[in-house]
């Protein structure tokens, strides 16, 4: 079982202590089984959330056993206890993963783990952290950015797009895509994270007029599929399809087949040994051209380099 250890400090943001909570409780395997084990800890028996306080039921000591470690913002970004320190750097040391939140990467600045790597926090803060610590890279325009062992994220909703990156890192797109949906999460975030941008498709919109659509274009989409074809099988005009496709998803209906596509071709790449070409035309791309250039475009990197980084990432225990 993974141990995920949340720590909450005092003027800890609620929001971001929340949402690995519950991110990882909800995430399951496709047989049932659940793969992780969620721990609040504390550096005090009570915490002050602001509008609430918490008594966290571990202490600082569920560091020492920690898989992953996950560090919440918090509106007082000065002072971080010593002993947090010293713990963080234990665990960092007998090779923990630890990801910061928002305003979270200030305590983990503080640890010097982070000197001489690139990270991000609140775009609000980007300058301060940049100031403090000036032997971090610090670039304010990315949703998060993976260090192997460290990562740090922007805030707000850039911490689910964390704690996703870290599910499917440990367990593959699928499993990543089904925690989405029980977030009601869209994956398909533009932005240059590090490493590689995660692109899964966005939750099908439940009891929407567009859902037999969506579920019927995740099922098609590698043939040969037309505007004219989508907006035939919505029962609407092209010109309503794309006003209404876009009100409800934030995307076109062509922009949304294609990360469907990309997002079965990441899958096919990471749990086949298929070539990259015959994956291509799987996926529904005419020429394995067009499908390198639109992969590199969506994913930041070429479908062989994905493959070869997200197995080396699968088989290092995390």
């Amino acid at each position: 079982m993974h141990i995920v250890a949340v720590l909450a400090l005092d003027q800890v943001i609620p929001f971001d202590l929340a949402t690995p909570i519950e991110v990882f409780s909800r995430t399951r395997l496709p047989d049932g089984r659940v793969p992780y084990r969620v721990r609040v800890c504390g550096a005090t028996p009570t915490v002050d959330a602001g509008a609430f306080t918490l008594q966290p039921p571990w202490g600082l000591d569920a560091l020492a056993t920690a898989d992953t470690i996950i560090l919440p913002g918090r509106a007082d970004v000065d002072r971080v206890p010593d002993e947090v320190l010293d713990a963080l750097r234990a665990a960092a040391a007998r090779g923990a993963r630890i990801a910061s939140i928002c305003s979270g990467a200030f305590i983990l600045a503080a640890t010097g783990l982070l000197d001489g790597q690139r990270a991000t926090t609140h775009w609000v803060a980007a300058g301060l952290l940049a100031r403090r610590h000036p032997e971090i890279d610090v670039d304010p325009d990315v949703l998060y950015v993976d260090n192997g062992q460290l990562l740090t994220s922007a805030g707000a909703a850039a911490g689910l797009d964390l704690c996703l990156h870290l599910i499917r890192r440990d367990h593959g797109s699928a499993v990543a895509a089904d925690a989405a949906r029980l977030s009601v999460m869209p994956l398909e975030r533009e932005g240059g994270q590090a490493q590689f941008v995660v692109h899964d498709q966005p939750p099908v919109p439940r009891g929407s007029r567009f859902e037999p659509v969506l579920t019927w274009l995740e099922d098609n989409c590698a043939d040969d599929l037309s505007l004219d074809d989508i907006a035939a099988r919505a029962g609407m005009s092209i010109r309503s399809l794309n006003r209404r496709f876009r009100e409800q998803t934030g995307t076109t209906p062509l922009q949304w087949l294609l990360r469907a596509r990309i997002r079965r071709a990441q899958h096919l790449l990471e749990a086949t040994g298929q070539p990259v070409d015959r994956i291509a035309a799987q996926v529904g791309f005419g020429s394995p051209t067009a499908f390198r250039d639109r992969f590199k475009r969506v994913v930041g990197t070429s479908p062989q380099h994905y493959r070869t980084a997200f197995r080396r990432r699968q088989s290092v225990p995390s």
